[in-house]
This record gives structure tokens, C-alpha cells and sequence, in this order.
């Protein structure tokens, strides 16, 4: 009797057992469907086995095996166990989440070629016109050469403007040459229109596909079976590409390696980046992390030798941008805009270059008030305010998605009086229309880029020069090249200045350099004005210096002092409930647990989530840590068994390894 073990999307670390009477060993990894419950489900075989525990009259039958596609390899479900083991999330969920969303259904669709995605409008070479390499890109290009069919780390540390970008490309090339598939991983979806379009024009004679959220499913599907089966040898993707099958896997290239969007917030939380380093050393490949301002983990990495350290210290073309604060303590300012500001953003139109405004909020204001009573917008489903979004009358939570008209008139006074308080991208983008009239704005942000090729007609509005002054969030901070954007104006940049999480001026730093590198990327050196109320803020003086590794040494020699990461591994345990009292009554059930297994860990009294209440649901958190990773897991383990066997509860749980958020 074969009894096949199957790996099904439920929240349990179980395997199901089922007869399959026609299952062979090359069926593993398969995808099959099962009864389970009432209803008829898709799994994977992850074993075969002669016995079972299951009496035999509970014994079900399974109903096919789904032959329709290549089966994960043994070297796939090996980087899936190791990811539902190292961040405690049911095996079943990992795998069946790493699938398209077609192969978790009964049957696949019918396969159908798709047409290749056009490539970025504008700056791309041709094929076979690769720029000279710089003497440091040459040095870097040569040691990750070296490096081909082994396990080797790379940081490739380079200033914006460096060149990382044509270091991938040469990187890629010698693996192509070498008869090997190349995986490149990027944070957000914005980045991969331009990369894409490189690669296409570099290799056009090479399959390339992409795997990100704005494909179809259709498309999401094709490109996963030309990736699995070989046909593609090159895959871009965000996060979730760090699974794609790829049985000829020889380099794997992470860009913007720092950016907190590789780790998944919700569900399974697991860090792309980290996995991807898992998968090199698994598959016996280099794999190259790449960024201007590296995450300070990585950075101790490289500099502790972990990983070996490859840096481009030099800007291509025109020397690295200007950086200054405006102190703005006492300024009058016209819709969040300083006079020094628009004085340049005037002169930087009136001499045919483009400008870039920076604010990361979106909206029109983050709050409409009350003048006289002082009531403010609030979310009722989250411990947030409600955002203003004049174009469309609304107000909007940015985290629940609740979207509501504002009132006519206080909720609480029945004064008509409000005001929208602060600045977003809406307000920002008004006020420059309306004091510099002569200037073709663009905005550019989540709102703006919903539609699908949204952000590929703006991209060609920008390189044709169609537009004077950017207007931004985050989405434009990375890996985009303007040549003829030669001034940055950053906005509101002290409201993540200081912030509870011990990560913020390194997410803020991260930040700035990466936008303050869209400056200047042509022949004409740029210009960053950031205006601030804290101009003598040691960040904003390592800043201007563009010094990274010293603002990085010293965020090291502080964490090495205080405790924090990488000097100690942490885990979060989330919790949440209809009442925040609930939830807090089953995190302080389970640090008693916890203690009982092992007294040597640190383990803080848990509190309620930085947004204690979203979409309903009440939020808490405890944290733990030591000082080895080791024996982190090791209690993880145990103490996730005994929280699911013995504390009752009517909170949802779940183990987040490694947090980035608190």
C-alpha cells in the first residue's frame, strides 16, 4: 500500500496521510488533490511511505495526482522546510503561498505563450554596447566571477550613481555564459519596469520573465513554468520570487538589499533577503546584496567577514550631489514649502531641468481639525487618523483601507470650520501649481500608480522631459535614473527622525541618501536642500558628509552597547484579539510559559502594538531575545508547541523572527 504524506494550506505543522495506490518516488513534490474536511483540496506529496498511523478505516483515498507540471525538486522543498522551520510557520502554508495562485486550485489552465512585456521607455544600451567598466566595477565584476559554482556572499557596497546596476549585468552575463539560470530580487514593483528593460536590451536574445503582484494570474503562471522548467534564464521578481523553481540556479542578485519590504508583514513572515543568502549557500552559488546604505545586519556581515566586501566609492558622471539643510525654526512656510526651496525649484524649471519634491505621505493633509473644539479625523477600526484626500472628498485610513466622506460640519462642536492640518502629495502638488504656474507637475505615489502601465507612462513622460517637478513618496526615492534631475527638495523629514523603534535613523538615513541620489545623475552636479528644524542633528551632518560606513560604525558601536541587533537575535510574539484585554491576558500566559522553558532568555512584559488597534482588531506584542541564534530557536520551538497545546485562548497568534516592525 503507498501511502503518499501531503502538505496541505492549513495552520497546523502536519502532514496529511492518504493512500494513492499509482504514486511513485518521482510524485514528490507533486502537486495532488485530496478530500480534506468536506471539500476537496490541492496539496503537495512531500513523502512517500509503505505504513501510516491513520487507522485504516480514516484512511482516504487520494483523488489524482496533478502531473501537469514539473515537481518542486528536492531542492526547492529543501529551502521551504528550512524557511517554515527558522520562522515557525505550518509547512503546508509555506509551500502552497510559494505557488502561483492558479497551481493552489483543483487543475491548471491551459498553457498559453505570452508576449513579451515591453521594455522601459528612454537612457538603454543595445545589445552588445555595454559601458566601459570602471577600474572599482572591474575589481567587483572579477571577484564575482571568481566565485561562480560555490557559495560565496557578496556586499557590493557602492554611492548612488556607482554603477551597481552594470555590475549585475556582468554578473548575470558570465552566468549565462556558464550555462546557469540568474535570479534578481528587487523591494518594490516600481523597480522593475526599468531593471527589466536593461536586462531585455542587454540579453535580447535571452528568455527573461518577471514575477511581481501586477502580473495577471495567467501571467504569474507562464513565467513561473518558463522559470521552473528552464525556458527563462533570467527571473526578476519582489519578494516572493526568492521560491521560483529554477533548476539551473547560478547567481541570485538582491538590489536595495536594505529595504524593508523583502520581509513580509503579514502571515508568514519571512525576509527574502535572508532566504535568498539561504538559498546560495543551499544551492552552492554566489549571491550579491547590493545597496548604497546596506541594512547595519548586513554591514556587520561584511565588515566581521562573513561576507566578503566589494565597494564603489566613486559616482559615475557628475560628482555626488550637494547636500543642505534649510532651518526652517520661524519660517513662514507656504504649504510646507520654504521661500529657499521654491526660489530654486524656480530657477532649476527656468533652466530646463527637472526637480524631484519629496514627502513621504500621501494625501492631501494627514488630519482634518476642528478649530474650535480641536476634534480631529479619526480612524474607528484603527488606532490611526483618517487622511484627507481633497481631489477625490474623502477621508481614508492607510492601513484598514476605510474611506468615508469628510463631515460638513465638526462631528463633535457642529462648527463648519475645519482645517486640513499638515502636507501630503496632493497638498504639495497643489501649492506648486499654484506657486509656480509655469511648471509642469507630476505626482507620483501609491494613489497615482494603481492602474496598471500607470507608472510606465509616467517613466516615459519623465525621460521625455515632460515634465519640470516631480512630486513623490518613497515609490521614487530608489533605483530610478533621471539624467536631467538635478534638484531634490526633501519635506517633513524630522517626523521620522525620532521615532520608538531603534531602527529609525537608519531607515531615515537609508532614506535620504537613496533620494538625495536621484540628483545629478547626468553631466550636472545636483543639488539636495532638506529642510529641517534640527540642522545640527549629527544624522543630517553624516549626511551632508555621504559618509556611510562612519554613520554606519557608530550605529553599531551603539547597539553593541545597548544590546540590540546584531548583537542578539529577537522574536516577536503578535498577538490579537476583539479586546486588547484578551490579547494581553494570553502574551502574559505565554512569557510564564516561556520563563518555565528557559530562565537564561531575555523576555520583555508585553504592550500593546505601536498601532494597538487596526482594522477592529486589537494589537500586543511580546519580545524576547539571546544572544545565540541557536538557542532563540531552539526555544521558539518548544515554546510554540506548548502555547499551542496548553494555553487557551481566543486571541490569534503568531511568531514573527527577526521583526523589523514593533
Amino acid at each position: 500500500m503507498n501511502i503518499i504524506r501531503v502538505a496541505l494550506d492549513v495552520p497546523v505543522s502536519t502532514l496529511f496521510d492518504y493512500r494513492a495506490t499509482d504514486a511513485t518516488a518521482a510524485d514528490v513534490g507533486q502537486r495532488v488533490q485530496v478530500p480534506f474536511n468536506r471539500r476537496s483540496a490541492v496539496g503537495v506529496i512531500i513523502e512517500l511511505a509503505h505504513a501510516t498511523a491513520v487507522p485504516s478505516e480514516r484512511l482516504k483515498e487520494a483523488v489524482r495526482i496533478l502531473r501537469d507540471l514539473p515537481p518542486l525538486t528536492a531542492e526547492d522543498l529543501r529551502l521551504l522546510r528550512f524557511s517554515a522551520d527558522y520562522y515557525h510557520h505550518p509547512l503546508g502554508a509555506v509551500i502552497m503561498g510559494a505557488l502561483p495562485t492558479r497551481l493552489r486550485r483543483i487543475a491548471a489552465p491551459p498553457r498559453r505563450r505570452l508576449p513579451q512585456p515591453d521594455s522601459a521607455a528612454g537612457v538603454p544600451p543595445a545589445a552588445g554596447t555595454a559601458p566601459v567598466l570602471t577600474a572599482e566595477q572591474a575589481r567587483a565584476v572579477a571577484e564575482i566571477g571568481r566565485g561562480l559554482g560555490a557559495f560565496h556572499p557578496f556586499l557590493l557596497l557602492g554611492v548612488t550613481g556607482s554603477g551597481k546596476t552594470e555590475v549585475y549585468l556582468h554578473a548575470i552575463a558570465e552566468t549565462l555564459a556558464a550555462g546557469r539560470q540568474a535570479l534578481v530580487l528587487v523591494p518594490e514593483i516600481a523597480l522593475t519596469p526599468q531593471l527589466e528593460g536593461l536586462i531585455r536590451a542587454r540579453f535580447p536574445n535571452t528568455e527573461a520573465v518577471s514575477m511581481h503582484s501586477g502580473l495577471t494570474e495567467a501571467e504569474r503562471l507562464e513565467h513561473w513554468r518558463a522559470a521552473c522548467c528552464g525556458r527563462a534564464r533570467i527571473v526578476l521578481g519582489t519578494r516572493l520570487a526568492v521560491f521560483v523553481p529554477l533548476p539551473e540556479l547560478g547567481v541570485i542578485i538582491v538590489d536595495e538589499e536594505q529595504d524593508s519590504s523583502f520581509k513580509q508583514g503579514e502571515g508568514f513572515r519571512y525576509s527574502a533577503r535572508d532566504l535568498a543568502v539561504v538559498r546560495a549557500r543551499q544551492r552552492a552559488v554566489p549571491v550579491v546584496l547590493g545597496s548604497a546604505t546596506p541594512a547595519v545586519e548586513t554591514y556587520h556581515n561584511a565588515i566581521s567577514g562573513r561576507y566578503a566586501l566589494l565597494e564603489l566609492t566613486r559616482r559615475i558622471g557628475a560628482p555626488p550631489p550637494r547636500i543642505a539643510c534649510i532651518d526652517t525654526r520661524g519660517e513662514k512656510l507656504s504649504d510646507g514649502l520654504s521661500e529657499r526651496l521654491l526660489t530654486a525649484l524656480r530657477q532649476c524649471t527656468a533652466r530646463g531641468e527637472q526637480a524631484l519634491v519629496f514627502i513621504n505621505r500621501r494625501g492631501y493633509a494627514p488630519v482634518l481639525m476642528c478649530r474650535s473644539c480641536g476634534w480631529i479625523s479619526g480612524c474607528r477600526r484603527c488606532s490611526a487618523r483618517l487622511v484627507l484626500h481633497l481631489p477625490q472628498r474623502r477621508l481614508c485610513c492607510h492601513h484598514c483601507g476605510h474611506v468615508s466622506p469628510p463631515p460638513v460640519a465638526c462631528p463633535s462642536c457642529g462648527n463648519p470650520d475645519l482645517a486640513p492640518i499638515g502636507q501630503g502629495t496632493q497638498r504639495v502638488e497643489e501649492a506648486l501649481a499654484r506657486l509656480i504656474p509655469q511648471a509642469r507637475v507630476l505626482r507620483i505615489d501609491r494613489d497615482t500608480t494603481r492602474r496598471r502601465r500607470a507608472w510606465h507612462t509616467m517613466r516615459q513622460r519623465i525621460q521625455e522631459r515632460d515634465v519640470d517637478i516631480l512630486v513623490g513618496t518613497q515609490i521614487l526615492a530608489k533605483g530610478h535614473d533621471f539624467p536631467y534631475l538635478n534638484l531634490v527638495g526633501v519635506l517633513n523629514a524630522d517626523s521620522q527622525l525620532y521615532g520608538t523603534d531603534f531602527r529609525a535613523a537608519e531607515r531615515l538615513f537609508a532614506l535620504l541618501t537613496q533620494v538625495a541620489g536621484r540628483a545629478g545623475r547626468g553631466a550636472v552636479q545636483g543639488e539636495v536642500l532638506i529642510q529641517t528644524e534640527f540642522p545640527h542633528h549629527p544624522l543630517y551632518a553624516a549626511l551632508r558628509d555621504q559618509d556611510y560606513r562612519a554613520f554606519a560604525d557608530a550605529v553599531l558601536a551603539e547597539r553593541r552597547q545597548t544590546g540590540f541587533p546584531p548583537f542578539v537575535h529577537q522574536a516577536l510574539l503578535r498577538a490579537e484579539a476583539p479586546r486588547l484585554a484578551t490579547a494581553l491576558q494570553f502574551l502574559t500566559e505565554a512569557a510564564r510559559c516561556g520563563k518555565a522553558l528557559d530562565r537564561h532568555l531575555t523576555a520583555y512584559d508585553p504592550v500593546p502594538a505601536a498601532l494597538a488597534r487596526r482594522a477592529g482588531r486589537e494589537r500586543a506584542q511580546l519580545l524576547v531575545q539571546a544572544a545565540s541564534r541557536r538557542r532563540l530557536h531552539e526555544f521558539l520551538d518548544a515554546w510554540r508547541n506548548a502555547l499551542a497545546s496548553s494555553v487557551s485562548t481566543r486571541a490569534r497568534w503568531s511568531i514573527d523572527v527577526d521583526p523589523l516592525e514593533f
